[in-house]
């Protein structure tokens, strides 16, 4: 799960009456269209009981145009003037209004995160001050940069890959920022037929627009986050780079993210029904939705308007989350970078994240806030465990949200040892070359820059198509590893599925009892929790570790086990 520091708001708008209905249902949309110059953009929901005419009515009378429809959860992009989401709120065939984000404020620096989890692009400058890092041998195998991959090694998949790699029939959604194609670990596994990106580039936050129209496409990652997911999940094993958890599933690219790294609810809604109506089998949410953190229904710290707005986050999100999981959707969400656990939450300091400064002290009531996707109906929440299987100290933990722990990284890993505060500490996957160069890691040749050896690995084919590599940590990490073990878990007990031929399909209550089931359970630690000072961090990063071996608050059911699941037999679970 990302962090991302603040932006501005949307522009004042000017009335318009007429609803003008572009068909834009889930499966068929890619970006929303934009609005006209000088309005704001909405996403309205329609009541549960209202009928579509009423709802489309209603948006009329409040002074509304409809820009796009997402009819699987009733959701309605809209345009309109000053005034118009106080009108809708007399409407009642409306549920809800909340503003589209359209417009902000350029980043400082070349990419939102979170600094928590200390990103191996910011730190690699030490290594040009003459750092040392201590890194594993690679390896000797097919794959050049297997070595490096600790974390596989922990959830079994090296073991698990000798006698299954995964179905092509079941498909991974990455619903992240999108995946670089061009990769030639990822290449043979990402349908770019199927692929959609839901987003247009902002050039107030993302940066000058790439392609015309300020829409990507498939198959491109200005962002690195959802390619470096993607890597972890299904990189190829095919004698280049590294190999993912299930390297013979399908990858299918559904963008909902933003280059600066914002993800907007609008997108997210599109990308979930798209991937319901699209048959996916497992989704990937490494984020949470902009710009709350906590969505908090009665908050004191928020105006009415506010308040009113975040609960219409959670009733879309929790209409979208159900519809994916009716449809046979598995979502896998990340827990977050917090180093809270979220059935006890501390004070949010970063909401809204936008605009610049509007960030304030919110306390947080548990009955009243959620956070989304993880806090969402049927989602799989996974923490983040360092090289020594000890829960890393920015992970979030919590018996309420947490399903499973999975290798996230840990740069702090290892005190008193070589490997302590290095990059092999972290989750070696796929990143773009596009945006290494940008960070001045590596040039325009294509050769890593002296001082980053590493932190950025290169790996090429025989034919010599190259791909690149780079260090992360994060609880966006860990959860492609559960990602990808629950893709394993539909290859090996999935069935034809009959609305889309040639994939497979499995009841995703189905998927998480075996995900649970075949986990390798840990028990807290014996001192009943961690403390992180020795490794440099202050007293708020300790945590108390609650629950049994079976299921606690850091490791849930247990560390996702690739080679339990293809070992089977889960038969009956």
């Amino acid at each position: 799960m990302q962090r991302r520091p603040l932006a501005a708001a949307a522009a004042a708008a000017v009335a318009l009456a007429t609803a003008v209905v572009v068909p834009a249902t889930a499966g068929t949309a890619t970006a929303a269209p934009a609005a006209s110059a000088g309005t704001t953009r909405y996403v309205v929901l329609g009541a549960d009981t209202a009928t579509r005419a009423d709802a489309l009515a209603a948006i009329t009378r409040a002074g509304g145009r409809v820009l796009a429809e997402n009819k699987a959860v009733a959701a309605y992009t809209v345009e309109a003037g000053a005034g118009f989401a106080t009108a809708a709120a007399t409407q009642p065939a409306l549920a809800g209004t909340v503003r589209d984000r359209v417009i902000g404020r350029a980043p400082a620096g070349p990419a939102r995160v979170d600094p928590n989890t200390e990103p191996a692009a910011a730190r690699a400058a030490k290594a040009k001050q003459g750092r040392a890092t201590k890194a594993a041998p690679r390896a000797t195998t097919a794959e050049p940069l297997s070595g490096l991959q600790w974390d596989m090694k922990m959830v079994k998949a090296d073991q698990a890959n000798k006698t299954d790699k995964g179905d092509r029939k079941v498909k991974v959604g990455i619903i992240d920022s999108g995946i670089d194609s061009s990769n030639p670990d990822l290449a043979p596994n990402v349908d770019l037929n199927l692929s959609r990106n839901f987003v247009t580039d902002i050039p107030a936050i993302d940066g000058p627009c790439e392609f015309a129209g300020c829409v990507d496409p498939v198959g491109h990652d200005d962002s690195g986050h959802g390619t470096h997911v993607a890597g972890t999940v299904a990189a190829a094993v095919n004698g280049t780079g590294i190999a993912g958890i299930a390297p013979k599933v399908t990858l299918v690219e559904v963008r909902a993210g933003q280059d600066s790294g914002f993800v907007f609810l609008n997108p997210v809604l599109s990308a979930l029904t798209y991937s319901a109506d699209a048959g996916l089998d497992v989704v990937n949410m490494s984020f949470f939705v902009d710009p709350w953190l906590f969505n908090c229904r009665s908050n004191p710290a928020d105006s009415p308007a506010e308040q009113a707005e975040q609960r219409a986050v959670i009733r879309a999100m929790t209409r979208a989350m159900n519809y994916a999981h009716r449809k046979n959707v598995t979502m896998v969400v990340s827990l977050g970078n917090d180093h809270q656990d979220l059935g006890n939450p501390l004070p949010d300091t970063t909401s809204p994240d936008f605009p610049a400064d509007a960030a304030r002290t919110r306390t947080i009531d548990n009955d009243d806030c959620l956070v989304f996707p993880v806090e969402g109906p049927h989602a799989i929440g996974v923490s983040a465990l360092g090289p020594s299987g000890r829960k890393a100290d920015y992970s979030n933990y919590g018996t309420e949200q947490i399903t499973v722990s999975a290798p996230g990284g840990w740069f702090r890993d290892g005190l008193g040892t070589p490997t302590f505060r290095t990059d092999f500490n972290e989750i070696l996957s796929t990143y773009p070359l596009n945006v290494l160069q940008a960070a001045g890691q590596v040039d325009a040749d294509g050769n890593v820059v002296p001082g980053f050896e590493d932190a950025v690995f290169k790996s090429c084919t025989a034919a010599g198509a190259c791909g690149y590599y780079a260090y992360l940590q994060g609880t966006s990490m860990a959860a492609p590893h559960a990602t990808g073990v629950a893709a394993l878990i539909v290859s090996r007990y999935g069935k034809a599925d009959p609305a889309h031929r040639g994939q497979l399909t499995l009841a995703p209550d189905r998927v998480e009892r075996i995900l649970t089931a075949s986990a390798a359970q840990v028990a807290c630690p014996a001192s009943g929790g961690e403390t992180y000072v020795p490794e440099g961090r202050g007293p708020e990063f300790d945590a108390p570790c609650t629950g049994t071996l079976a299921f606690n608050s850091f490791y849930g059911h247990g560390i996702v086990d690739a080679l339990a699941v293809v070992s089977g037999p889960f038969g009956n679970a």
